[in-house]
């Protein structure tokens, strides 16, 4: 009898033990005070020097890492050119995060530099009529080269791209027809060959080729 009541004594302290941290793990796991209403919970990464509160010029959502995307590409082109900078303006007088000339801006259709350096969209849309204009005129030199080694580098589309962004497509096409040998270098030394190499391998599908190609 003794042992029988034991046994219930120990029963019962055990079950006031388990409800005891039972109702101790709910207090601590009560959630209702707390809520995400109202908070911003979409992350994109900053977008430094834009200073009139644009953080993205384009439509585009960036993220820290962009590989070999086409976004990667023009992310990797703009900080080779300016740092990124869309209000950038170097000893040449070349502008912008992707550093244009004045006459190129002309013939994608921009006709006042002053409002092209301080409209990030633009530059943006400038970039991208510029490549596919580029592509047009080099489509020939695009089919021929790529994959073959030229001066010692594998020829992509990208690499191609990227130096005509450098030096005009038709110095790309005397590069590439001369087989490396006619290398042109800009005012800062850089070559045809650096960014040939530079900006190998990345996706520049996106880029459709396209001989009016306007920004405007």
């Amino acid at each position: 009898m003794v042992k029988n009541i034991a046994s219930y004594t120990t029963l019962a302290l055990t079950i006031c033990f388990i409800l005891s941290v039972s109702l101790s793990s709910k207090e601590t796991m009560d959630l209702s005070k707390y809520s995400t209403k109202g908070l911003d919970l979409n992350y994109t990464v900053r977008v430094d020097g834009i200073k009139d509160g644009n953080l993205l010029a384009s439509n585009e959502s960036f993220s820290p890492y962009l590989g070999k995307t086409f976004v990667g590409f023009k992310e990797a082109l703009a900080f080779k050119e300016s740092g990124g900078d869309y209000f950038s303006v170097n000893t040449f007088g070349y502008l912008g995060k992707y550093q244009f000339g004045k006459e190129t801006l002309k013939m994608i259709g921009i006709k006042n530099p002053t409002k092209f350096l301080r409209n990030p969209r633009l530059q943006e849309r400038a970039f991208i009529a510029n490549a596919e204009r580029n592509k047009w005129i080099l489509r020939r030199d695009i089919k021929n080269f790529v994959g073959k080694r030229v001066n010692g580098i594998i020829v992509t589309e990208s690499g191609i791209l990227a130096a005509a962004h450098l030096a005009g497509p038709g110095n790309v096409k005397k590069y590439l027809r001369s087989y490396g040998l006619d290398n042109f270098a800009d005012g800062y030394g850089t070559t045809v060959h650096d960014y040939m190499k530079r900006f190998s391998g990345y996706d520049t599908s996106f880029v459709k080729p396209n001989k009016k190609a306007k920004a405007i």
